[in-house]
């Protein structure tokens, strides 16, 4: 299997030697040493949980630590903000052709040479230059400013603090908890729930990095990244905010939230079931021998303190282990943003300037009909767009009078996860195999059962 360009040959190096997984696989549990220094379990976690799960307000913006570290980055970085995401857009360009990778395969040559478009968009950017259709405020200033830039500095800056939750037993604390919910409903280990919360607190582009991260160290086989990546990796609840604003709905916030985040997660129990994740190997990442999440025996809590203190027994030192994960992260972030600059740029001008989104909306017409959804050529339309944009759908329907239908087309565009203007090129950025193919599949799949779950229950609660 083929990996994407972000992360493959120099950059993966050695898996084991960034991973306390790979490392403990070379040696039985007799030969594990006493983990020194456990506060280092207490304090790195506690801060790890603090960045990324707690809102804070500053300077008048309650968002959570990394959020507010962002910002301190690029008021440190001031002008040069546009210039620093145009060096990592030249870095994710040249690589491929530097290493050659972009001979493997007819995806890895297109994606290479999309990238080559995607470095003239991010210069005409920085320069404040939006020729054509680029000057339309919904497609250049978007790309660059709502998604560019934000995921350009957002993977790097939170790569630092990723360490913190995936190095010292916090993941494994939390996997043996939960383990009796996560492995029978989603078919993935305990540890997931990690990537889950991080998605919906954080960035589904962080959550990524954790997942591919773990993949690679042997934690995950290739089927668990692949459902984790397709079924967890949603947007964060802060940009659910400008969803529910834009349609009218935060006065049905709370509800709004909830549900969602039931029918995303429902959504995914049923397609990881069905093809085409089912047949994604159940096989650890090339060469890496996989590390299964242990089954706990008898009392819970001090079986996950045990599992914790194996895994940090091999932790790497903080310099080591946040080095590690902000190289990663770098690597990451100079694959994505020149994908979300090309791709991501082909699919909102698709969405824009064409009618294929609307004759994709047929597509759905009859799943509306049968939901009872009103105007059903228009919500067929609405969740069509979603693969070019998420935020996409939200704006097709805004301002119109039924409160069903605009409900039902959140949630939608929340729980439908894949779309090509930053998710898609997030996970290709990745070494997780999925291929393009069996993301619009999935995406299709997650729409449809995410109408058939959703209108019924907003016919019934609004």
């Amino acid at each position: 299997m083929t990996t994407p360009d972000a992360l493959h040959d120099d950059a993966r190096g050695d898996p084991g030697r960034s991973g306390s997984a790979a490392r403990i696989a070379a040696t039985g549990p007799q030969d594990r040493p006493a983990p020194p220094h456990r506060w280092r379990f207490l304090l790195y976690s506690a801060i790890g949980l603090a960045m990324f799960f707690v809102t804070v307000e500053i300077g008048g913006t309650s968002t959570i630590l990394v959020d507010h570290a962002l910002t301190l980055v690029q008021w440190v970085l001031g002008p040069a903000v546009p210039w620093v995401v145009v060096a990592l857009v030249l870095v994710g360009t040249v690589r491929p052709f530097v290493t050659g990778s972009w001979r493997h395969g007819t995806l890895r040559t297109i994606f290479s040479l999309a990238n080559v478009v995607g470095l003239v968009v991010a210069v005409c950017a920085a320069l404040g230059y939006y020729p054509g259709p680029l000057a339309n405020p919904d497609i250049g200033p978007f790309l660059w400013e709502q998604l560019a830039i934000p995921v350009g500095l957002i993977v790097p800056v939170g790569a630092v603090f990723l360490a913190l939750l995936i190095n010292y037993g916090l993941m494994e604390y939390v996997g043996v908890l939960v383990q009796p919910i996560m492995r029978p409903v989603w078919k993935v280990p305990g540890r997931a729930a990690v990537d889950a919360v991080a998605s919906f607190v954080g960035s589904y582009s962080l959550a990524l990095l954790i997942t591919d991260k773990v993949y690679r160290e042997g934690r995950y086989t290739s089927r668990e990244a692949a459902i984790i990546a397709t079924g967890f990796s949603t947007v964060s609840a802060t940009f659910m905010v400008i969803v529910a604003g834009t349609l009218d709905l935060m006065d049905r916030w709370t509800l709004y939230f909830f549900l969602t985040l039931v029918v995303t997660f429902l959504v995914t129990a049923i397609t990881v079931r069905i093809p085409p994740l089912r047949g994604v190997p159940d096989e650890p990442f090339e060469g890496v021998r996989h590390t299964p999440e242990p089954t706990a025996r008898g009392n819970r809590l001090a079986h996950a303190w045990q599992e914790a203190m194996r895994a940090l027994a091999t932790a790497p030192g903080l310099a080591r282990g946040t080095w590690s994960t902000f190289r990663d992260g770098v690597l990451m972030a100079s694959a994505i943003v020149p994908s979300i600059l090309s791709i991501g740029l082909a699919g909102l001008l698709l969405a824009t300037c064409t009618p294929v989104f609307d004759l994709m909306g047929w597509l759905f017409v009859p799943v509306a009909y049968l939901v009872q959804l009103p105007d059903p050529a228009l919500a067929g339309k609405a969740v069509s767009v979603g693969i070019a944009e998420m935020f996409l759908p939200a704006t097709v329907v805004a301002g119109h009078e039924s409160e069903v239908l605009r409900f039902t087309v959140g949630v939608t565009a929340v729980s439908q996860i894949v779309f090509f203007s930053a998710l898609v090129p997030s996970i290709l950025a990745t070494s997780i195999p999925v291929s393009v193919g069996r993301l619009v599949v999935l995406w299709f799949e997650r729409v449809v059962l995410t109408l058939l779950i959703t209108a019924p229950l907003a016919h019934l609660l609004l």
